[in-house]
């Protein structure tokens, strides 16, 4: 059990920087971007179908490659993607950014629960899931209101950069742990 502790830890910044992040966005690409309700909308549908598209397919690259690559390489999307919104100033960047994010979402969502069930015994798996899903609620409980607060203190593109820093440090502490854990 100490390894999904740890393990969701490490997946903690990102839970923030998502609930920072996604709390605001659809009110930076339409009052800094300039899209429509309609075209927000889009956007993030945009983001959603990509991961409906590819969750079989990156399941079963999980499954040949194993779960770590994704875990790291889906934080390397995010914070590609936070980075990218936070240097744009055209709404029709926001689609090309939502194909990665729908990517990174659907890498993490196929790896995170697939190795925590991989790592823990049997009869504990629901109490690991249970700690993981935990990881994913604080995130969403600080998120919001740190990047409502970062947002209005210092502006969209400051509370996007600093979900990237975030997101790099998380990277940093997920690289450090899924090296020391085995599939």
């Amino acid at each position: 059990m100490k390894k999904t502790v740890v393990l969701s830890a490490t997946l903690l910044p990102l839970m923030i920087s998502s609930g920072m992040v996604y709390s605001v966005l659809p009110i930076y690409i339409s009052e800094e971007l300039g899209a429509s309700r309609t075209e927000v909308g889009g956007i993030f549908t945009l983001g959603a179908t990509v991961g409906l598209i590819t969750a079989y397919v990156l399941g079963k690259i999980a499954d040949r490659l194993g779960r770590k690559p994704l875990i790291l390489l889906a934080q390397c999307g995010f914070a590609f993607v936070m980075l990218s919104y936070s240097l744009i100033s055209d709404k029709s960047y926001a689609y090309f950014i939502q194909v990665f994010e729908g990517l990174s979402w659907t890498m993490l969502g196929v790896s995170a629960p697939a190795l925590i069930a991989d790592i823990t015994e049997k009869g504990e798996r629901g109490e690991a899931m249970g700690i993981y899903s935990t990881s994913w609620s604080m995130g969403w409980v600080l998120g919001p209101i740190t990047g409502g607060l970062l947002s209005d203190l210092y502006g969209f593109r400051f509370m996007l950069r600093a979900s990237f820093i975030m997101l790099v440090f998380g990277l940093i502490a997920s690289y450090l742990v899924l090296r020391r854990i085995e599939e």
